[in-house]
């Protein structure tokens, strides 16, 4: 039975590789979807003006400007927590360069003062210290005393090459790319759309294409597949896969979904649609598994045709376009699905208003850099049965995603 949903447009090319844990799959969504994930602005830096020294000129609670009472507030309070969220931009360079100077994987073995990094870095001692200090405040280092530092939990997601790293996403969220575009975002807001045409003379995925901006690609592919690698376990855990032959993975990357249910499912043939320059990394990652005999890439356009499938996997691809994009892409799955076929939809949902909330945050991210958007339930029934389909199940999968299951209608 399908869940009662809660109350809560130009053809273009394909774009590059992007992609801007035991499930208990839910009756009905949730009234509130908040994600697992911490907000994306940390705390923890706490500003060097003291509040409490503003009290005498902020506890009148007149508003002057239209003669009336408001409701009274704790100035030293409100203005502690703005500088701490105006410390976020300090926070994401902080983070930036642990994963830079690769802090992390120094003290994979164990604590070391910020000389002793210093020196294997090539770091400037000093220049080291305080930035392990400022980082044992955010708590992604702890202080041991005598100038050494050990990694935390957190500092332990900065190491390159483990499972769960996130040093490929740090870089690339507080890079040149991102941090370009990110200064033009009020005027993205005035304008409605994306402003990295300016920022960066094209398009984020134009711009990760061009051959002179291939490293920080190979980055950007990295850091997404890092975060599928988040949500692919619960996806698959979560799935089923009875009655299906064919799955395609439409703008698939390098296969790492496609291929883990194949994995699963010793049944499935597979296959990934995206850009000639992607397919080539899913072949490789097909024959390093081992997958090649039931596996085949496509190198195409999913604006303009998919593959027959009974299954069509769409792993965050909805939000980087927006509802006339997105209408294309199911529109094109829902004519060439095999009867009785589904999509599974992997992104994330915003929640209620007014709660703290990671969807709304990547919502913005996606107006600094593309023209996509994070969507609601409501946001997506609407998408989905404008392109024949109707969402029959709902489910968290990790990461602060959603899977969420479409039959043809």
């Amino acid at each position: 039975m399908e869940p009662e949903p809660q109350s809560t447009g130009r053809r273009r090319k394909p774009k590059p590789t992007r992609r801007y844990s035991g499930v208990v799959p839910l009756k009905e969504p949730p009234r509130r979807l908040t994600p697992d994930l911490p907000p994306l602005v940390p705390h923890g830096l706490r500003p060097i003006l003291n509040p409490e020294r503003l009290l005498a000129v902020m506890t009148d609670t007149t508003d002057t400007t239209r003669g009336i009472e408001v409701e009274p507030s704790d100035p030293a309070a409100d203005t502690a927590a703005v500088f701490d969220l105006l410390g976020g931009l300090v926070v994401a360079q902080i983070l930036r360069a642990l994963a830079a100077l690769r802090i992390a994987d120094h003290l994979a073995d164990g604590p070391l003062t910020a000389e002793e990094l210093a020196e294997r870095e090539g770091s400037h001692p000093q220049a080291t210290y305080r930035l392990m200090r400022a980082a044992a405040s955010s708590g992604l280092l702890s202080y041991e005393g005598r100038r050494r530092f050990a990694l935390t939990g957190r500092g332990r997601l900065l190491r390159s090459g483990v499972p769960g790293s996130l040093r490929s996403l740090v870089l690339t969220q507080t890079g040149h790319a991102h941090w370009q575009a990110w200064a033009h975002f009020p005027e993205a807001v005035r304008q409605g759309a994306t402003q990295t045409r300016k920022a960066l003379g094209a398009d984020i995925f134009e711009y990760f294409a061009r051959p002179e901006n291939a490293d920080e690609a190979a980055l950007f592919a990295q850091a997404m597949g890092d975060l599928s690698g988040l949500v692919t376990r619960g996806a698959v855990s979560a799935v089923s896969t009875v009655g299906v032959s064919t799955v395609v993975d439409v703008g698939g990357s390098n296969g790492d979904f496609v291929l883990a249910l194949m994995e699963a499912d010793p049944q499935l043939s597979g296959q990934v649609l995206d850009l000639p320059h992607a397919v080539e990394g899913a072949r490789g990652e097909a024959a390093k598994r081992g997958l090649s005999d039931r596996f085949h890439a496509v190198a195409g356009d999913f604006f303009a045709e998919v593959p027959p499938a009974d299954l069509y996997l769409l792993k965050t691809i909805l939000h980087d376009w927006d509802d006339t994009q997105c209408a294309v892409i199911l529109r094109n799955c829902r004519s060439a699905v095999n009867e009785g076929g589904r999509v599974l939809v992997v992104e994330t949902v915003i929640g209620e208003i007014g709660e703290p909330d990671f969807a709304t945050r990547a919502d913005m991210t996606m107006l600094a850099m593309t023209n996509g958007m994070e969507r609601d339930l409501d946001e997506f029934d609407a998408l989905f049965a404008a392109s024949g389909w109707r969402r029959s199940r709902t489910y968290p999968v990790g990461g602060g995603y959603f899977g969420m299951e479409l039959l043809a209608v």
